[in-house]
């Protein structure tokens, strides 16, 4: 809620998801490992749209295309943009005040970092201060 957002859904929650069945027209997937993605179709309204922008690999457990048809669901998926749509996207989020929640870490500290990462111990993006290669 502190970023912005009207409401949270909790995937692990059942009921959540229940009451979140058809809400939504989006659902921008940045997860980067292989996850079901067959409990969010549930939450797309007709017509609405997954974009896959996090894994890229074999999707498990297979995806039931079923709800895809009846409800005329899609499943897309998207690279990063080039230097333009980058330069875009920074523009749109300084001229709206849309900024990232960061953790700032030394290049010393790279390894213990990569630990990190690996436990999922990282709350959201870790930037290398580049002042600490002086070091």
């Amino acid at each position: 809620m502190q970023l912005g957002a009207d409401r949270v859904v909790l995937s692990t929650v059942t009921s959540e998801m229940d009451l979140a069945k058809g809400k939504f027209d989006l659902i921008i997937d940045t997860v980067p490992y292989v996850h079901d993605l067959n409990p969010y179709l549930s939450t797309l309204k007709a017509s609405g749209t997954l974009v896959l922008v996090g894994y890229l690999g074999p999707l498990e457990p297979t995806l039931n295309t079923a709800q895809m048809v009846v409800g005329r669901k899609a499943i897309s998926g998207s690279l990063i943009g080039g230097i333009a749509e980058t330069q875009e996207m920074l523009d749109f989020c300084g001229k709206n005040n849309i900024v990232s929640e960061i953790e700032i870490i030394k290049m010393q500290d790279i390894n213990e970092a990569y630990e990190r990462m690996l436990k999922s111990d990282v709350r959201y993006r870790f930037v290398i201060d580049l002042a600490s290669l002086k070091d």
